[in-house]
């Protein structure tokens, strides 16, 4: 049983399903140190929209009991869709310690649908925080078919890291090598 319930990480809650999205700009708020929730708290008091993943992650106290709680999935990072206006709210909150517009705004809602849809299948995610360069592949079998992303390798197990191409972080999900075709 987790000690606290999961906190709602976007707002709307159907909000990279919304066409609007791709049409409005995007801003990485880079939040104080373990301000990520406090943010969004904020934010959805203003009903600004934004996104940041979150995770469950189990630990074990000293006295040996498992707990599950609900941390980012990208430490200190919290996704804004809004105009200036909405950027300078999220800044008065006292949160955030910059703010960077995302460009490639298409490629950025893309990326963090594939991060969403593999937070939803529940299955363990490892945070990459470089992106390595590699072979750019899609997955051609199993429950992540059709998935793209760039393959990385770390102690004789294949990993597909699906990636924040903005921000130079990822997720990688461990795949089998034969679940793989090349792209390009």
């Amino acid at each position: 049983m987790p000690i606290l319930p999961p906190e709602p990480d976007c707002h709307p809650p159907d909000l990279l399903e919304h066409d609007d999205c791709l049409a409005r700009p995007w801003w990485l708020l880079y939040t104080k140190s373990r301000q990520e929730k406090q943010l969004m708290r904020h934010l959805r008091t203003l009903d600004l929209m934004h996104y940041a993943p979150q995770i469950p992650q189990r630990r074990r106290s000293p006295a040996g009991r498992v707990r599950t709680t609900y941390a980012p999935l990208f430490n200190n990072y919290v996704f804004l869709c809004g105009d200036d206006e909405a950027r300078y709210q999220a800044v008065c909150t006292g949160c955030v310690q910059k703010a960077t517009a995302i460009n490639d705004v298409e490629r950025f809602v893309t990326d963090l649908k594939q991060i969403r849809d593999l937070i939803n299948l529940g299955v363990p995610l490892t945070v990459e925080s470089r992106l390595e360069p590699g072979q750019h592949v899609r997955v051609r079998s199993g429950a992540f078919m059709g998935y793209e992303g760039t393959i990385i390798r770390r102690e004789q197990e294949t990993r597909l890291l699906v990636a924040v191409h903005f921000m130079e972080q990822g997720v990688s999900v461990k795949l089998e090598d034969c679940q793989l075709e090349l792209i390009g």
